[in-house]
């Protein structure tokens, strides 16, 4: 294997699709958070392009060490994802009732560690994709991904601020209905 144009045109497209649902989540903690701080943007889109790049080369790892054990666990993180989103949505949900009109909580540790895992779950399975690569390549695209999510995430939390702006007091509720759906999504795609 030698890297080439379609290895990073593929590497790219990889990140792209796996960055759908944490480019989603960082419209949604965009519209929670209108007037996010450059450094929190870049700590929140780093989370989710760091969690990107991990989880791919986890699922290397397992691939090249503990495999069966692996696949045996793969049927569940549907319903993890599933329960992640709904949690961390519901109690935004919940939040933006509660304190209409009152200054809005920005996301911090725990929850956007959960919405870190919940978003990337799913790309475990890349290192089934990718078993075949040596660790330099499977490195290599990992790192892509996650480059290319922490970019797409940066742009979805300015959209989400542009949008929040516009839905004053009901942006908390809005961005919690999101999480919601992207939860069920990730889970009808994950079970069907």
């Amino acid at each position: 294997m030698t890297f080439s144009f379609l290895f990073i045109l593929n590497s790219i497209l990889f990140g792209i699709g796996l960055a759908m649902d944490a480019f989603s989540v960082s419209v949604a903690n965009g519209l929670n958070d209108p007037d996010m701080p450059t450094p929190r943007l870049v700590t929140i889109a780093g989370t989710f392009g760091l969690f990107q790049t991990a989880m791919p080369l986890l699922g290397w790892f397992c691939v090249h060490t503990i495999a069966e054990t692996f696949r045996a666990c793969q049927r569940y993180i549907p319903w993890v994802a599933l329960a992640l989103l709904l949690y961390i949505g519901g109690k935004m949900i919940l939040e933006g009732i509660r304190n209409r009109g009152e200054e809005k909580e920005s996301l911090r540790g725990s929850a956007l560690f959960l919405q870190g895992v919940a978003t990337s779950i799913d790309a475990l399975s890349v290192g089934f994709t990718i078993a075949e690569y040596t660790f330099v390549f499977a490195l290599t695209e990992s790192l892509i991904i996650g480059g290319v999510t922490f970019g797409l995430c940066a742009a979805g939390i300015r959209l989400g601020g542009k949008v929040g702006e516009k839905l004053s007091g009901k942006a908390t509720v809005v961005g919690g209905i999101i999480l919601v759906l992207i939860g069920l999504e990730i889970f009808v795609t994950g079970v069907l």
